[in-house]
C-alpha cells in the first residue's frame, strides 16, 4: 500500500510518528518502574522496523503486546499507547 508521492506508506509514517512520540514521553517521565528497560527496548524495535519500511504485523503486534504490558498501568503514558495501537492496528492482522 503505497501512499505519498515519495512512495512512503503512510501507515509506516503514522508508526513511526507515534513512536517516537511515546518514546519521548516515556524518556521525560521521570518516576522508575519495574519494566521500563522492556517498554523501551521494545519502542526501540518498533522504531527500528518502521525505519525498515514494511514491519511484519506479527512482530510489530509482539513489541506493542510487550510494550503495553510493560507501561499500561501508567496512566500518563496511555494517551501515547493508544496512539501507538492504532498505528499497528492499521498493518491489519499478520
Amino acid at each position: 500500500m503505497e501512499g505519498d508521492e515519495g512512495g512512503e506508506d503512510p501507515r509506516v509514517a503514522g508508526l513511526r510518528t507515534s513512536v517516537a512520540r511515546l518514546r519521548r514521553e516515556l524518556a521525560s517521565y521521570r518516576v522508575e518502574f519495574t519494566d521500563r528497560g522492556i517498554a523501551e527496548g521494545e519502542l526501540a524495535a518498533l522504531a527500528d522496523m518502521a525505519e525498515g519500511g514494511a514491519p511484519e504485523v506479527p512482530r510489530l503486534r509482539r513489541s506493542l503486546l510487550l510494550v503495553a504490558s510493560a507501561i499500561g498501568s501508567v496512566s500518563a503514558l496511555a494517551p501515547g499507547l493508544a496512539e501507538v495501537r492504532g498505528a499497528v492496528e492499521m498493518f491489519g492482522t499478520p
